[in-house]
């Protein structure tokens, strides 16, 4: 393990007990019946917590979305050709992917970083260049990279939020873009739950029947030639993941050890999370799921973090759009933990017994 990943997770502690306890106290003063406010009472104790202060702020806010370009695609596992990874991401630096409306409507930045897309892009002051190879190799015929590029992915995620946090930051949502990527993802899902392929794998960018069925040979193949280790992360990265998802597990990593909270968007960030808390397992306390994708596999990723997302909305576009929504959820949460008037501030009666 590099000196930047064991000093990153080092510096991971749990969420902070009295903090949240304060947090809580302080809702069930608050003008209103106890846990009227549901999951959002719920919410501000967690980020609480998480930040270490009673009343928390979320003012400054960021998407980071990490790109990358995947070898197994040639296995015809995808409805959309390699190119179009590039192509969206020079829509991205043009602001108009739908993750840049949903930015822009919760006022938060976008952090667009390539970290193997199969293109040589120009360089942009919107695009941060992290790129280790020109898309990974083909896991249904040899390791998806080697071990030195999967450190080299979480080092370089965990690089971009030490950067973002110079700029100021209170939250971080992750999303992704790579066309292919649901196949490692649904290859991580299988090999670290457990779970069997044909249970975690979806149709991805909508795939036929006929593809989809050949997708999940593809994963089951990639999973027998390449035998990760569920119990070591860095194995499983290297032999069946992406270097986007490298990236945002180290983004998560970097971002709990800052004390920020972490949303994370679909399936593909939720198998990074995956490598994340395989590598740390306190990450967990750190991270708030945003929604729940229409992907297959990302319920058994739920279910294996212990997360219950905030939404259902049936999406499964990725780009942290979901992250995005979720953030605003959150910023509400703790508005009205500090907000709000306690029932003697306000000299409103409390229940009677």
């Amino acid at each position: 393990m590099s000196e930047i990943l064991s000093n990153t997770i080092g510096t991971i502690k749990p969420p902070d007990k009295e903090a949240a306890a304060k947090a809580q106290a302080r809702q069930d003063q608050l003008t209103k019946p106890r846990g009227s406010l549901g999951r959002l009472e719920e919410l501000s104790v967690k980020v609480a917590g998480i930040t270490g202060k009673e009343l928390p702020r979320i003012e400054r806010k960021a998407i980071v979305i990490i790109a990358g370009d995947h070898g197994v695609v040639a296995e015809g596992v995808s409805a959309y050709p390699r190119e179009v990874t590039v192509q969206m991401v020079h829509n991205f630096l043009r602001g108009g992917a739908a993750i840049n409306v949903l930015a822009r409507h919760i006022g938060a930045r976008m952090v667009v970083v390539d970290m193997g897309i199969a293109a040589e892009l120009e360089p942009h002051p919107s695009l941060v260049s992290r790129k280790i190879a020109l898309g990974t190799h083909n896991m249904a015929k040899e390791p998806a990279m080697s071990k030195e590029q999967a450190l080299q992915a979480i080092e370089g995620g965990i690089e971009v939020i030490n950067e973002e946090m110079s700029r100021g930051l209170d939250i971080v949502g992750v999303g992704d873009m790579g066309i292919g990527n649901t196949t490692p993802s649904s290859a991580i899902c299988a090999a670290i739950t457990g779970e069997p392929a044909g249970r975690v794998t979806g149709k991805g960018t909508g795939v036929s029947d006929e593809q989809l069925a050949l997708k999940v040979k593809v994963i089951e193949t990639a999973l027998a030639l390449n035998r990760p280790d569920p119990e070591d992360a860095i194995d499983v990265l290297s032999k069946v993941g992406g270097f986007e998802i490298g990236g945002i597990a180290g983004v998560i990593l970097g971002a709990a050890a800052r004390r920020l909270p972490v949303v994370i968007d679909g399936f593909i960030a939720g198998a990074a999370a995956l490598i994340a808390s395989g590598l740390c397992p306190r990450v967990k306390g750190y991270l708030i799921a945003a929604h729940v994708s229409a992907e297959v596999g990302h319920q058994a990723i739920l279910d294996y973090l212990r997360l219950r997302p905030l939404l259902d909305l049936g999406m499964r576009l990725g780009e942290g759009t979901g992250a995005a929504l979720a953030i605003s959820i959150v910023e509400a949460a703790v508005k009205t933990l500090a907000g709000m008037a306690t029932f003697a501030d306000a000299g409103v009666s409390e229940k009677l017994n």
